[in-house]
């Protein structure tokens, strides 16, 4: 095992030097470079890069970014840079439907995903006996429309409290307000029950049988204040027929959520994605 293990993560303008400036720096720290992705998209002339290193225990992140400061200040970048040995810590929350919150665990549990699971947190009593199984914490969050408000301040103080790096919405179905996804920018991901943006609202399943649909899907993303609309991270869609009938396109459409919204939990965590507007730059592996 290496002594520690970092990811960086950076944007900026577009300008030649940038890739030399930061490898420089991680080669004189002693680093060893696994990973590097870049992107450079010319619409808005913006500069991604994400760069995992293997080094001597005596590089941490904040010494990488001290480092770094001088080029930091030069191009004007937006620098991250965490310890990819340290399991981020998640809240999962959830109502009725439990079946992308089971996969998550277990994903976990088997290590592909490498994340720590501070809290499950549903408005619902539902889940509770799947926490305690599992030997985590459960919070039960009721919520009304007269008590919204007290709970999302609820949800926040958790946040902080666990020192949880994103919230994961694994079907949990309640909207959130303006304010608390622009709290959680960049932090919150949902899982919605259909290849966006076809087929909103109730019985998205129902409405694609209706429609004598071929293809059915998911849709992780980012949550923002516009319902649906988030900056997309992962998607997947499968092949239906006449034949089959709304409990199966319900019954497809449950392995596809819980798949499509781990993949989008690995990458998030990983610090594959990266914002850009209302679009995401993701260096898959």
């Amino acid at each position: 095992m290496p002594d520690t293990s970092l990811i960086l993560t950076l944007s900026c303008d577009a300008r030649p030097g940038i890739i030399a400036a930061v490898t420089g720096t991680i080669a004189d720290l002693g680093g060893n470079i696994t990973e590097s992705a870049q992107y450079w998209d010319r619409t808005t002339d913006r500069f991604f890069l994400r760069i995992a290193f293997i080094g001597p225990a005596t590089v941490n992140p904040a010494g990488l970014e001290r480092a770094l400061a001088p080029a930091v200040v030069r191009f004007g970048m937006e620098l991250q840079v965490i310890d990819a040995m340290q399991p981020p810590r998640i809240i999962i929350m959830v109502s009725k439907f439990d079946h992308a919150l089971l996969h998550l665990l277990y994903q976990i549990r088997v290590g592909w995903l490498h994340a720590e699971v501070a809290a499950i947190v549903s408005n619902h009593e539902d889940g509770r006996g799947i926490a305690e199984e599992a030997g985590l914490r459960f919070v039960h969050l009721p919520v009304t429309r007269d008590t919204k408000a007290e709970q999302e301040a609820r949800l926040l103080e958790l946040v902080a409290e666990t020192g949880a790096e994103a919230v994961i919405l694994a079907r949990y179905m309640q909207v959130l307000s303006n304010d608390l996804a622009g709290r959680l920018s960049g932090r919150a991901i949902n899982i919605h029950h259909s290849f966006l943006p076809a087929f909103k609202g109730a019985k998205p399943y129902h409405q694609a049988h209706e429609r004598g649909v071929k293809l059915i899907g998911a849709t992780a993303h980012y949550v923002n204040a516009d319902l649906d609309e988030g900056p997309i991270i992962e998607q997947e869609v499968a092949r239906v027929s006449h034949a089959d009938s709304p409990d199966d396109l319900v019954a497809i459409g449950r392995d596809i959520e819980s798949r499509v919204l781990a993949r989008a939990v690995k990458l998030h965590l990983e610090r594959r994605v990266m914002l850009s507007g209302n679009r995401t730059v993701v260096f898959g592996k």
